[in-house]
Order: C-alpha cells, then structure tokens, then sequence
C-alpha cells in the first residue's frame, strides 16, 4: 500500500488511522525519544495557556550541532490559530512585514512586526497560495482561483504576470521564486480545482474525475478563463523579463511539482517533484542535471515535502507534511543531508525567514501560524 504524504493527501486519507499526539508511534517505539513532558510528543500545550518556554526548546532538534543552524535561548511560539489553511508567507524588508494566505478562506493576512499584530491584508485573495517579494520589494502571488500569477506595483496596480501558456489556462499557479537574471519561476500543480481552494472544473478534471463540482454555485467562476480545464501538465515555468513564458519542466503521473527555491548563488534551484525534492543546476534560461536532492526519509518515516527556503549557507528548510512527532520543518545541507528538524503539532506547509535581520523562522502550519529565532539568516529576498 502507497500513502500520499502531501499535506493534502493527509487531508483526504483521514480516515487513515493516527496515533494520539501524546503517544510515541509504534513505527519509532524501538528509536530513542527525547521527549520531556513540554515536548509535542507528549502533549505540548502551544498558545497564551502553555506553560513557561524551556531552553533548549524541546522541539528543535540540533541533529548537526557544527552546522549552527539553531540558538539554545529561542522557543516556537504559536502566535495565532484558527485559519482554514495557512500557506504561501513571504518576508516583505522594506515594508517589515509577513503576508500569508489561507487558502481557503480567501484572505491575505499581515502580521506587522512592529506590532505583533496579524491582520487581513487582502480580502478577497482569490484564493493566493505562494507569495514572494523581487528584488525591487514588490509581492507577486499566486492565484488558485484565477489561475495566474500577479505581481503588486509600488503604486497599488496590480500586474498579470501569467495566466496562460500558448492561450491555454494555466491550472492553479502554487509556489513562486525569483532569479537574480530578472525572470520569475512558478510551480503549476492541480490543487487550485479543489472546491476548497479555488476554481472547480467545468466538468470533469483531474481532483474530480466524475465532475460533481459545480463552479456556478457561491462564487459564479463559470465565464472566466480557465473554467473549463484544458488538462494542462503541471509544470514548471520561468517567466522571462521579456515576459516570454517558457517551460523549464513538464510533470508526468505522480511527478506533480511544488514548493520551488534557489541556492544563494542562484545556480541551482531545488523543486518538490512528486514525493521528493530534486535539485537541478540553473543554465540558459533552463535546467540541467536534474536528481533527488532528499527523499524526505527520517528514522524511517516518509516525511512529506511542501514548501521550502534556503538559508546563506544553501542549507534547505522545507515543510514537513507527515505523522505526530514528525511534523513541522525539515532541515538539510547543501549535500542533502538532515541536520536539524523543529517539531510542530500540526502539518507545516510553508515557510519563510523574517525579521530585521532575516534570522526568525515563520512557519505556516495547517490552521495556525508559529515563529521561533534560529541561528543563520535566510538568503533574499522572499
């Protein structure tokens, strides 16, 4: 039997048994735990009721200690919860600011570093996943609902950047990087023809294959572009400054991409691809050398891949879409080995660096939103 260890296919298989958070799943009974009564593992309380902070945090797992990626003085703190599903945050410098989405209630949220406060940013987002801000401070979102790619100008307009490939619609633009050459990547998966997160298919699609969705009920998509689906590969595609849109790599069954950043350098760009996250090196405007940079494996648990950002040091940060005690955030070298893991009670899908010197870690995780300050700065922008 085969599991879909993407945040969503955790979602659709709920039916599949879990073990309660407070016990130590049979898979790793044999495997040391190191789990004091304030880890997740044992029913960690997060939120204004839990119970003075630790140190070191329990949940931050310094398997590379040399690598320095973690301070022994900071603790995950869950700053808000309650969203149907958070995605997509972005670090905006100029502005001293985090935006995030949640997906399916179709807002942009901001939480303002000053303050500390989250508030709603954009409503209605169309249904944005993934966010990121160029190199000239602006934000360019993802838009599942109408299927396109959007940048926001310093005077307010709003910019298409891409919302089709050769006059056909694109399929739900989800995660977004850009290239210091002025170009801008973006994954292109499916999950946009959800009911729940953006524009079903007039008819039959690939998330609903018997066409039981109808996208005339509540939000009226029917008329746009888009709203028959063209059956589009999901792929990967670079926008060039020209704004010639080509396509660095086209998906097959079961290599679905995803989460998508660069190395510091910009030689190398790492991708979720199926279950995996490959790497390949960045080359005229394409890639070459193509392999699996980390299957997600850890004590012999498939940890699923959603989301990610490198640091200065080109060490991947990514999402952990898996089981109670391996949730949360997946760290690895430049080699593709593990050196840190940061555990969460709850999915993690996305992430970014933030703060005024770039060394806080945001972590989008199912409904709720968690910060903790780690020891090396995330590589910009986004």
């Amino acid at each position: 039997m085969t599991f879909d260890l993407t945040r969503r296919g955790m979602i659709a298989g709920a039916a599949i048994s879990v073990p309660a958070l407070g016990s130590i799943p049979s898979w790793a009974a044999d495997k040391p735990q190191f789990a004091p009564v304030s880890s997740v593992l044992n029913g960690r309380v997060f939120g204004p009721d839990a119970p003075p902070n630790v140190f070191p945090d329990p949940d931050i797992l310094a398997l590379d200690p040399d690598a320095g990626i973690f301070v022994g003085h900071s603790s995950i703190v869950r700053l808000k919860t309650g969203f149907q599903w958070a995605e997509g945050p972005a670090w905006s410098g100029e502005g001293q600011y985090v935006v995030f989405s949640d997906v399916a209630g179709d807002v942009q949220y901001r939480y303002i570093w000053e303050t500390g406060e989250i508030t709603p940013f954009r409503r209605q987002s169309f249904n944005s996943n993934g966010n990121t801000f160029d190199f000239e401070g602006r934000q360019i979102s993802a838009q599942h609902y109408l299927r396109r790619v959007v940048r926001w100008e310093h005077d307010g307009s709003m910019s298409v950047i891409a919302d089709n490939y050769n006059g056909q619609p694109l399929n739900s633009p989800n995660d977004i990087a850009v290239h210091k050459d002025g170009s801008i990547w973006f994954t292109d998966p499916y999950y946009g023809s959800l009911l729940q997160e953006g524009h079903p298919d007039d008819g039959p699609g690939p998330l609903d294959p018997k066409g039981l969705a109808s996208n005339r009920i509540g939000n009226g998509s029917a008329g746009i572009m888009g709203s028959r689906h063209q059956l589009r590969p999901p792929s990967i595609y670079r926008v060039d400054p020209s704004g010639r849109i080509d396509v660095v790599l086209e998906g097959k069954p079961g290599l679905v991409p995803n989460g998508i950043a660069f190395s510091p350098d910009y030689t190398k760009v790492y991708f979720v691809w199926g279950a995996n996250i490959d790497v390949a090196e960045v080359k005229g405007g394409g890639i070459v050398g193509q392999r699996v940079f980390s299957d997600g494996m850890v004590d012999g648990v498939k940890c699923g891949f959603d989301g990610h950002r490198v640091d200065v040091a080109g060490n991947v940060w990514s999402g952990s879409t898996s089981v109670p005690g391996y949730m949360g955030v997946t760290v690895w070298n430049p080699a593709g080995k593990l050196i840190g893991r940061i555990r969460l009670p709850e999915t993690c899908a996305n992430l970014c660096f933030c703060g005024p010197k770039r060394d806080w870690l945001w972590m989008c995780a199912s409904q709720s939103v968690y910060l903790v300050r780690v020891g090396i700065q995330g590589a910009a922008p986004g």
